[in-house]
């Protein structure tokens, strides 16, 4: 038992166990007693303008009034209820606004916890319905190098494999098929040798494939990569010639972060089958859907076992559920293309500067993400507390230093994020593999 007057801090590290971290030697690490707007207020009396949404989710800032006014609203009702065999409003309200914000093949809602489950759940979906349909042998995937699709089991088997984060569980994962990333950039028209690799795979194993899966126009946690809209175009054309479905991981991408509501629409496609979560709530609660055509849903209904095996225990939750539904209406009140358009556009002009350094290899915005790109890994431990002193939560990983911003974030602030990340990119030196302080 840890004495309550012992710090935030030391009682965490005496039992908490954080993400990407070690229980033993963990790197610094700082309470937060509350967050309003776009600021965190640290328990030691600092404040840090966030440039990190948490995670790429709280694109409404914190302590929204509408959207806590619907988390109480619907906990005077029920905070939650199982999904098996009942239902409710909030969740029949948000999948109508899905539906309707979804590209229109996109019929039917699956609810799930989080974005890797969502993932999970799509894949065994993809699965489930190609013996639906009595092609028993399909279920391998089709993946992209530098992909990051969640850290659940199957969704760790169709992330980059050799240099994603999961490589000391390859040994105990299923084996899955890999093509390079699209190597032409956002904007950029595709030629037919960008499609050469992913033809020849698809021609040799299209019968064991039952899915491509690829997170629209930008690769997020595995690497940051814009990618051209075009590409996706043929990956369309080219899963419906090799019978294979299309999965769209637009977790990171939805609700509008690149520009457009979700990243599919740049190239005018409809996936078989789309995984979204992160900015759904607001950043409010965990929840996260699988939407999928009619063709599919339909298909797994009206075979054996008749449905879809997979249930999750706060599945639709109601608090979650009312919080979403709110977010969106939130989102769709405000003029939310031209204020991304008006954060990429500061994003673009502030973090320009970088590019003066020989040790940056490229700076490339799209919508509210910004991307400095090292030639070196960070050494975060030493570079994370370089941010917190200049006020600001920026939160590298491998060789980029970015901005995710919540879309509240006004000029002033956002000036001052990218201002930061020059500043911090400027006392910065290669040392071996990696990029520490001066």
């Amino acid at each position: 038992m840890v004495p309550r007057q012992m710090s935030l801090i030391s009682r965490d590290k005496a039992h908490v166990w954080h993400p990407y971290s070690s229980m033993t030697n963990p790197s610094e690490l700082y309470g937060v007693e509350k967050a309003e707007g776009v600021r965190l207020y640290l328990t030691n009396k600092k404040i840090l303008i966030d440039g990190m949404s948490s995670w790429w989710c709280a694109v409404h800032g914190y302590n929204h009034p509408r959207l806590n006014e619907a988390i109480k609203r619907q906990m005077t009702k029920m905070a939650h209820v199982m999904f098996g065999g009942l239902t409710h409003e909030p969740a029949v309200e948000l999948a109508e606004k899905l539906i309707k914000l979804s590209p229109s093949d996109l019929q039917s809602v699956f609810f799930a916890d989080s974005g890797s489950v969502s993932i999970e759940a799509a894949m065994k979906m993809a699965m489930q319905y190609w013996k639906s349909k009595g092609v028993l042998n399909k279920s391998k995937f089709l993946s992209f190098y530098t992909g990051y699709h969640g850290d659940t089991f199957h969704a760790m088997s169709i992330c980059d494999p050799l240099n994603g984060m999961h490589k000391f569980f390859s040994d105990s994962l299923p084996k899955q098929y890999f093509v390079s990333t699209p190597d032409k950039n956002f904007g950029e028209k595709c030629n037919s040798s960008d499609f050469e690799e992913i033809k020849k795979v698809l021609s040799k194993h299209s019968s064991e494939i039952a899915a491509l899966i690829i997170e629209p126009v930008v690769q997020g946690a595995g690497g940051m990569n814009f990618y051209s809209e075009d590409y996706l175009k043929s990956i369309r054309e080219l899963c419906d010639r090799y019978e294979v479905l299309f999965i769209a991981d637009e977790i990171a991408t939805g609700f509008g972060r690149t520009g457009r509501f979700f990243a599919c629409e740049y190239a005018d496609v409809c996936p078989d089958i789309m995984a979204i979560g992160k900015a759904m709530t607001g950043g409010y609660m965990t929840l996260a859907a699988v939407l999928t055509t009619t063709e599919i849903s339909h298909s797994i209904a009206n075979s054996k076992p008749g449905i879809f095996m997979h249930g999750p225990t706060y599945m639709a939750n109601p608090l979650a559920c009312s919080v979403a539904s709110e977010s969106i209406d939130l989102l769709l009140d405000t003029d939310w293309h031209m204020n991304v358009k008006r954060i990429e556009n500061g994003l673009r002009k502030g973090l320009s500067a970088a590019m003066m350094y020989p040790y940056v290899s490229d700076v490339r915005i799209l919508g509210a993400i910004g991307v400095v790109e090292l030639v070196k890994p960070v050494d975060m431990v030493k570079v994370q507390p370089m941010f917190v002193k200049r006020g600001v939560w920026v939160r590298p990983f491998g060789k980029l230093v970015y901005l995710m911003p919540p879309f509240v974030t006004n000029d002033d602030d956002l000036a001052y994020l990218c201002s930061s990340i020059v500043d911090v990119i400027a006392n910065l030196k290669e040392d071996g593999n990696q990029m520490i302080p001066n």
